[in-house]
């Protein structure tokens, strides 16, 4: 058994001490947490608190918006799950993860403060991140779901404002496989008397009833605003909606002078992107409208702020390509059937086809639809059990693989004992190479690059990221959108 860590173990030790600390790795439920919260004052760790929920497009939402509001001069800090290689991913200020210390020194303040009351490795993580913002005296912290929105630990702070993503079938044993129920469990994060913004294009009907029902200002895609795809990214202001931000009856006009903004694109890739990049415009101008931030900003410096926050904005493991020698990678954590739809229209647009794809999954994701889309641009599979208690083992992988239509699995499936493994086997092949299906799969390739560039006598491998392509490279400067001088 492992002994108790202390302010003197090592981060490493303190995770797999954690992993082992609860029964369950998920136990949905706010008493618990919340108890401990108050125990230690973290309900209120930053003067804005804005959260996250979504089935896809969170993180990238989220590193827009840290992005922005670190533009525009605000202390920022974020928390995001999962990780993709190291732990202190998850929880950043001002856009860099926090030293193993931060952390270590965190979770010994809850092993203190907990007493008897039992916590999931999530629910620790959450508590450390609240821990670190409240003793960094920021202006702004993020807060990004985990799972669902309503029974969510990062639910037990009341938000300032929600942003709430694309919605699609995930988890299906935690939440079930009904868009409906599962738009409820986001919009658990919701405040009455407080806004939301919905940046999905197809958001279901129970969203805006339970907004209604709790007294939540609900701004939609589609409805309140919406954006173009032109030579930049244009976020339109429907002035007709009367409980639109923009509207005269709830905003100045007069600070700004076009119902129509021209706007750089987010520099990350896929057009999906545009999507995400609209919702988090949306939440930020109607901060700024209702003068929620922390300080004031004028017309220009906000829309400047947005301009460069979009531009220099990033996120690893999404749709990342890179050149491996010769060899192109493309990497993707897309894990349910909305992200896999994603990742085939961007193989669709950039003309993609004949991979060899790594690939593994979790038992509780709707994965047949995953690979009926990216079948047709796969021609070989390299699988592999996560090593995970939620993983699927190598059988089931097979089965999901034969289900979804893939033919001659003998021929062009291969089983390996490990992701690294099947990584390393890819070096080999002379194919381009496509990664996805689970943050994990996606961390265990980042590994066996990492090691494979290692063991190798130096200038003998090179692993470079191929660079976001940005249709619109020019800022579209505040003079031109607002008609100033």
């Amino acid at each position: 058994m492992q002994l108790q860590p202390n302010k003197h173990s090592s981060l490493d030790y303190w995770i797999a001490w954690l992993l082992n600390l609860h029964a369950q790795e998920i136990d949905l439920g706010l008493e618990r947490v919340k108890s401990v919260a108050e125990r230690m004052e973290l309900l209120e760790p930053a003067p804005l608190v804005l959260t996250v929920a979504g089935t896809n497009g969170k993180g990238s939402s989220v590193a827009m918006l840290v992005s922005v509001l670190s533009e525009a001069g605000f202390q920022v800090g974020s928390y995001t799950s999962p990780h993709i290689q190291h732990f202190n991913e998850r929880i950043q200020i001002n856009q860099q993860p926090v030293t193993d210390y931060s952390i270590i020194h965190a979770f010994d303040s809850i092993e203190k403060a907990r007493g008897d009351t039992k916590l999931t490795y999530f629910e620790f993580s959450t508590l450390a991140a609240l821990s670190i913002f409240k003793s960094a005296n920021l202006d702004v912290v993020v807060l990004e779901v985990g799972l669902g929105g309503r029974l969510d630990a990062v639910n037990i702070v009341d938000a300032d404002a929600a942003l709430i993503t694309a919605i699609d079938i995930d988890h299906i044993d935690w939440l079930g496989d009904d868009r409906e129920k599962i738009a409820i469990e986001k919009a658990g994060v919701m405040r009455s008397k407080r806004f939301a913004v919905c940046s999905d294009s197809n958001p279901p009907k129970s969203l805006e009833k339970y907004s209604a029902a709790n007294d939540v200002e609900l701004f939609q895609l589609g409805d309140a605003f919406s954006y173009g795809n032109t030579s930049s990214l244009k976020v339109s202001i429907f002035k007709g909606h009367q409980n639109w931000v923009w509207n005269n009856h709830s905003m100045d006009l007069s600070r700004l002078t076009n119902d129509q903004i021209d706007l750089v694109f987010p520099n990350l890739k896929g057009a999906f992107q545009l999507q995400n990049a609209s919702g988090v415009v949306a939440l930020i101008l109607a901060l700024w409208s209702k003068k929620l931030l922390p300080y004031e900003l004028s017309p220009a410096g906000m829309i400047d702020a947005i301009n460069h926050g979009l531009h220099k904005s990033h996120h690893p493991g999404r749709l990342q390509e890179k050149w491996v020698n010769d060899q192109y990678w493309l990497i993707d954590v897309a894990h349910n059937p909305q992200s896999a739809g994603v990742l085939v229209e961007f193989l669709q647009q950039t003309q993609q086809s004949a991979f060899t794809a790594i690939f593994s999954v979790l038992k509780d994701k709707d994965s047949i639809p995953m690979v009926k889309a990216l079948k047709p641009f796969v021609n070989r599979w390299l699988i592999a059990d996560l090593n995970n208690p939620r993983s699927m083992n190598l059988q089931e992988l097979t089965a999901v693989l034969e289900s979804a239509g893939v033919d001659e699995i003998d021929e062009v499936v291969q089983q390996c004992d490990s992701i690294e493994a099947c990584a390393e086997l890819a070096f080999e092949m002379p194919s381009k190479v496509l990664v996805f299906g689970s943050f994990f799969t996606v961390a265990k390739v980042f590994d066996a690059l990492d090691q494979h560039e290692e063991s190798l006598p130096a200038g003998k491998l090179s692993i470079t990221d191929i660079p976001q392509e940005n249709e619109s490279d020019t800022f579209v400067t505040h003079d031109h959108i607002l008609g100033q001088s």
